[in-house]
């Protein structure tokens, strides 16, 4: 009668004790081209569009113009209908639990792998081309997110180091985001602000800065 007695007060405070919390769903973004600096960077995603960014500073050939960029590993913020977007994706594409490299022989774009985390399990795959349309375009769109992210990062150096050299990389910065080529510019509000309201840089600088932040705003 105790050991029965044991048991069902056993099954009772199990019954009572609160229920382990369901696991956040995350969506994870490898890049990786040693051409390239930087060489790897790494987007976390969350469903509301709260994520953080890593990248690692790659090694660029003598006589590369590109700025070579520190290495970089921040929280950043992404619009929530954006993450939203890339989530149901992942969930047309069964959380990317299926082949994404299209084996044809294409020009070398990077490597990328899209992996999910949550309630619904995990998966991931890895590819340079996908033949997958949405897939292709949804590795080119978290591409463009991290130029945002790392055009911030360039744009943070030149306000310290190169003042000058702000004009000709905002320039950059707008028509990349009018073609596509950089989005989210809500990633990078902090130093667009700081560019806006800087007397220091050039009138053209503060310009675009406020004419990309009211683009990100909307």
């Amino acid at each position: 009668m105790k050991l029965a007695g044991l048991v069902f007060a056993a099954i009772a405070l199990a019954a009572r004790a609160p229920a382990a919390p369901a696991q956040d769903p995350v969506i994870q973004v490898d890049f990786s081209d040693p051409r390239l600096s930087p060489a790897q960077w790494t987007l976390i995603l969350h469903p509301d569009g709260s994520g953080h960014f890593r990248s690692q500073m790659g090694n660029l050939p003598d006589g590369d113009q590109e700025m070579n960029l520190p290495s970089i590993d921040r929280d950043v913020r992404l619009n929530a209908r954006f993450a939203g977007r890339v989530f149901d994706a992942a969930e047309r594409h069964h959380w990317f639990n299926e082949a994404c490299e299209s084996h044809l022989k294409v020009a070398f774009q990077g490597w990328k792998t899209l992996a999910y985390t949550g309630p619904q399990g995990h998966g991931s795959c890895t590819f340079n081309y996908s033949k997958d349309k949405e897939i292709q375009s949804l590795g080119e769109s978290l591409g463009a997110v991290a130029e945002t992210i790392l055009e911030g990062g360039r744009l943070e150096m030149l306000l310290e180091h190169d003042r000058l050299g702000l004009d000709q990389e905002m320039e950059y910065l707008t028509e990349a985001v009018d073609d596509g080529r950089a989005q989210q510019i809500c990633t990078i509000r902090d130093i667009l602000e700081r560019l806006a309201g800087d007397d220091e840089v050039l009138e053209r600088v503060r310009k675009r800065a406020r004419m990309l932040l009211a683009e990100g705003s909307t």
